[in-house]
């Protein structure tokens, strides 16, 4: 329980791997501030059951990442219900393929926006809490794409490089405040959305499951095993953990060898 005490705002916490760190912190002993998009009632379930099984407080604070606005009114709104933000996960994020000539200019601009600029936002709008504890963390969930390209993710890959560099200056500059800011890079992570993508796959090339989820593996990673949203909620409680506190400006691969290569 050594983040007791502590509030944990994690972006994107309604699904997949936010969803995963938001209960191993939970599991920490944290509070939950919990933030994405989805059915009103289910986040309401999601948040209930969160606190129930943890015996944690668990707010839900809605914001689109891509506002600046609404960035610093979900730390004010996590910080009047739970109090002020201890530990900061960017983790919400969304992905596009096409080719750099092809690719939308929107869809360019979305990216980036939501991956980079509003991790950005949201580091502006807490770190000055933290720094006024001496005591805060920020974990920025980048991606193996944050260290190498991979083709038709121009703007994925460019927001996630961009991440690390951002990632890089703030440590720097909170290397002596007590606030630790570094970033996780997840390879192929088992989400109910990559579930999805696995069986339709399947269905469409007439192949098992298991199959694809050896193709789609075998492309990137040397060791053909998914980490889960815990593996990566797992390396963020380590990030947050008193074991680190001489750790920032990192960029923690939990990629089954992808980047090794």
């Amino acid at each position: 329980m050594e983040l007791k005490g502590k509030v944990a705002l994690v972006t994107g916490s309604t699904s997949g791997i936010g969803l995963g760190i938001a209960r191993v912190l939970a599991g920490a002993g944290a509070d939950i501030a919990m933030n994405g998009f989805g059915d009103p009632a289910e986040i309401e379930k999601l948040r209930s059951d969160l606190a129930a099984e943890f015996g944690v407080r668990c707010a839900f604070v809605a914001a689109d990442i891509s506002d600046p606005a609404a960035c610093a009114a979900m730390i004010e709104s996590a910080t009047a219900e739970l109090g002020a933000v201890d530990v900061l996960v960017n983790n919400a994020g969304v992905q596009f393929t096409a080719a750099v000539e092809e690719f939308p200019i929107e869809q360019w601009n979305r990216i980036i926006a939501i991956n980079l600029s509003g991790a950005f936002y949201a580091m502006h709008a807490a770190l000055p809490g933290m720094m006024k504890k001496g005591w805060g963390r920020v974990v920025n969930i980048a991606s193996a794409h944050g260290l190498v390209a991979s083709e038709h993710k121009a703007a994925y890959v460019a927001a996630k490089h961009g991440l690390l560099g951002l990632t890089k200056v703030a440590a720097l500059e909170q290397a002596n405040t007590g606030v630790t800011v570094n970033a996780i890079c997840p390879g192929w992570v088992l989400t109910p959305l990559v579930q999805k993508q696995i069986e339709e796959r399947a269905k469409t090339n007439g192949t098992s499951v298991q199959q694809e989820e050896h193709a789609l593996l075998a492309e990137k990673q040397p060791m053909l095993k998914f980490s889960t949203p815990e593996h990566i909620g797992a390396a963020a409680r380590y990030l947050c953990s008193d074991g680190a506190a001489t750790v920032t400006g990192i960029a923690l691969s939990v990629d089954g060898g992808w980047v090794a290569q």
